[in-house]
């Protein structure tokens, strides 16, 4: 990474790894645009037992996000799983303890986009993008989606919509990632690293 590529953060919460890998294909086209350069972070599991504790550092994939990961990106794409037609848990409880990034407007005029991976078909895909769009918006952020100018809008059968890159994982993950929801992830890194080049240029 260059000192002066533009920071896009990768945020996301995943149990079985689905969203996970949408999160790294978002990288993959964050990191394919010159001058950017993703970030992944991800939040620990929350518990309704008090004594429960996550350890300090991940036992694989990406580092825990901290606030200034928020206040140091040029743009944010955001990814949880579908529970019940929202956003998990532990990703809300992350976002509720944002009052001092609202109050400096740390990520107000930044661009942002989000993810989601759902166990059954019709799951709540679109709700719960929807759902995670609403903290972006209070935050002042510039919400992206994908175009029907990507082709794969067209012909995805197992996720990817306007509001967000998506995919339908099945019941324990067992379904396989579609080409075109793949390639509809990639573009979506892709062009919100091109719109904070964009921003930041003008």
């Amino acid at each position: 990474m260059n000192p002066s590529d533009l920071t896009i953060l990768v945020l996301y919460y995943s149990r079985h790894g689905s969203t996970r890998k949408l999160a790294e294909l978002i990288a993959q086209g964050i990191d394919s645009v010159p001058g950017c350069a993703a970030r992944l972070r991800t939040v620990p599991a929350v518990s309704t037992v008090a004594e429960a504790t996550e350890p300090d550092i991940p036992q694989e994939g990406a580092p825990y996000v901290e606030l200034k990961d928020l206040d140091e990106c040029a743009g944010l794409a955001l990814g949880s799983p579908t529970r019940f037609g929202n956003m998990a848990a532990p990703m809300k409880y992350f976002w509720d303890g944002t009052t001092s990034q609202w109050l400096s407007g740390a990520l107000s005029g930044k661009p942002a986009c989000v993810f989601t991976s759902t166990g059954s078909l019709h799951g709540g895909q679109e709700s719960t993008l929807l759902s995670m769009m609403l903290p972006l918006l209070h935050h002042g952020m510039l919400l992206l989606g994908l175009p029907y100018t990507q082709p794969e809008l067209m012909t995805t059968a197992g996720g990817g919509t306007p509001y967000g890159a998506s995919h339908w994982s099945g019941i324990n993950g067992s379904h396989a990632m579609s080409e075109d929801t793949r390639s509809l992830a990639i573009a979506l890194g892709c062009r919100l690293a091109q719109t904070a080049c964009k921003l930041r240029g003008a």
